[in-house]
């Protein structure tokens, strides 16, 4: 079998993949079904927002491509909902200086999964490292389950600069608590090895 591929997507493009993309968020979460309408309005909404850069890891096969993993993000700015969320907690929790730093000028990775049968070769450390490469933003900011002991995801992004913005968040309309997580960019620079993914 060939090795998987990274790729840069336009949003053109990321509209057409959409399916195949879902299914990788099915896959990686688990979401209950009544979740996904909502999850493909929120992902075809930020194809929109200003910035926007998509990156998908296909596996090669005869008859085409399957998806793997993706990322996406784009420039954070007030009137997102996640931003405006994010920005009202870390006011009232940190202070308005604190929450501007992180957010006035902020990169935010939206997603990245992994399917769980191609998890633990480095493609979501490939995907993030390339999305965040070359960002002009002073900073990165990003949304994860908040578990102990620490998810892989949160391992991973601990590895290159991240650190918890807010613990333990519960985001508006329920569900399981989050961290929110922030780094300045550049991201730190790792030694470990990262995956065999040919662009």
């Amino acid at each position: 079998m060939r090795e998987p591929t990274l790729r840069e997507i336009d949003a053109k493009t990321f509209r057409r993949l959409l399916g195949g993309l879902l299914e990788v968020y099915i896959a990686a979460m688990d979401p209950p079904p009544a979740q996904l309408p909502g999850r493909q309005s929120i992902m075809l909404r930020h194809a929109t927002y200003p910035g926007f850069r998509a990156l998908v890891v296909e596996q090669r096969r005869v008859f085409g491509a399957t998806p793997v993993a993706f990322a996406y993000g784009f420039h954070g700015a007030a009137g997102q909902w996640w931003h405006d969320v994010v920005d009202r907690e870390l006011r009232e929790r940190s202070g308005r200086e604190h929450a501007t730093s992180w957010l006035s000028d902020a990169w935010e990775v939206a997603e990245l999964h992994v399917r769980p049968d191609h998890q633990g070769q480095g493609l979501g450390r490939s995907l993030l490292t390339t999305l965040c490469a070359g960002r002009r933003e002073r900073t990165a900011v990003l949304s994860t389950l908040d578990r102990r002991p620490q998810t892989p995801a949160q391992h991973l992004y601990r590895s290159v600069g991240f650190h918890d913005l807010l613990s333990a968040f519960e985001f508006p309309g329920g569900g399981p608590p989050y961290a929110v997580m922030g780094a300045r960019l550049p991201l730190a620079r790792v030694e470990a090895p990262a995956a065999h993914v040919p662009r």
